[in-house]
């Protein structure tokens, strides 16, 4: 079953017979990728490709966070902001080599990315050698996550990848059978997971590929639906949460600004309105009563207030039912939310 995603279709679950409903799908996935393996095809992510003698310095000014003094052969979780200091897209970019980076975008913003780094390149600073080009379609990537993940890879990739050899947050260049492919040691689902990376003319013999090696595994391919239960189950933003209006500080990840170097949005992202002690932080929520239906949009009151504008504490960003608590769970904006863990309200 598939959904539109800008221009791509992408699963949202994989229904098996005797599955009469989406829940029954998804729940299943996540289970079965939690205890075993999944697999989910993250293709649609943005993908671009940037080097030149300045990459590193280039990086440090787009980026919130530093990506100059990342070794290679590494991968790091940036944040970009935009000019005003609000978020403007999430991802991780790996150092393949001295002066060659591989940043990942959000599959929403890949294009919007990859022109505001042209922007950059071409009218802020133009005298730094820097080269961009969007790979997005050229690589097939595919997502291996859950604590057999590494096994399941072992039988398909030509390297160790041991943890020695190839520990968390690594990268780098390997090969699937003699053909050349990616590897970057990384979880949006909280598991042991993994993104393996082939040219795109070989995806489908990829996917294929890891499932007949998942086999005994019992691998299951997971989707869009599967893939945001787990990631809320691990406190993950999304696009729900990076909705243009929100700061690193309301995500909970204000010490990625980096103080130390100049970066876009870094100076306005420290106006006295958006670095209030009890300004909006995410937080995780759950139903009192675990038979109780919470619904997304709803918005935070203090018990016993009255439901209007002046007593309104911020709002459910995105719920999902964990199969894993048996209940709903979601993420939200709440007031001061650090400092008011376990309040019932």
């Amino acid at each position: 079953v598939f959904v539109e995603v800008d221009y791509w279709l992408r699963t949202q679950w994989v229904p098996k017979a005797g599955e009469t409903e989406w829940r029954q799908s998804v729940d299943r996935e996540v289970l079965a990728t939690r205890k075993s393996v999944g697999i989910c095809d993250v293709t649609t992510l943005g993908k671009i490709d940037i080097q030149g003698t300045d990459a590193g310095a280039f990086l440090d000014k787009v980026y919130a966070n530093t990506f100059s003094s990342l070794g290679v052969g590494k991968c790091r979780y940036g944040l970009m902001l935009r000019e005003d200091g609000m978020v403007f897209d999430d991802g991780t970019t790996a150092r393949m080599g001295q002066n060659e980076y591989v940043m990942t975008t959000t599959t929403a913003n890949a294009v919007t990315v990859f022109r505001h780094l042209e922007f950059c390149r071409q009218v802020l600073w133009p005298d730094m050698d820097v080269q961009l080009i969007s790979t997005t379609e050229a690589w097939a990537q595919f997502s291996v996550a859950g604590p057999n993940a590494r096994k399941l890879l072992q039988k398909v990739v030509d390297q160790d990848i041991s943890d020695a050899a190839f520990p968390y947050m690594g990268a780098g260049n390997i090969t699937v059978g003699g053909l050349r492919a990616r590897l970057f040691r990384i979880s949006f689902s909280g598991e042991l997971a993994y993104e393996i990376a082939v040219p795109t003319r070989y995806g489908d013999g990829m996917i294929r590929k890891l499932m007949e090696a998942g086999a005994e595994f019992d691998a299951v391919v997971y989707g869009t639906e599967a893939l945001g239960v787990m990631r809320i189950e691990k406190g993950h933003v999304a696009g729900n949460e990076l909705n243009g209006t929100s700061t690193a500080l309301n995500m909970g990840l204000g010490k990625m600004v980096s103080r130390k170097k100049d970066s876009i949005g870094m100076l306005l992202s420290q106006r006295e309105g958006m670095t209030r002690e009890d300004g909006l932080r995410l937080v995780g929520v759950k139903p009192v009563n675990p038979a109780a239906e919470l619904k997304a949009g709803s918005h935070f009151l203090k018990t016993g207030a009255v439901a209007k504008a002046e007593n309104d504490d911020g709002w459910i960003t995105s719920l999902v039912y964990s199969p894993h608590m048996g209940h709903y769970i979601a993420l939200g904006y709440l007031k001061d939310g650090a400092n008011r863990i376990g309040e019932k309200m």
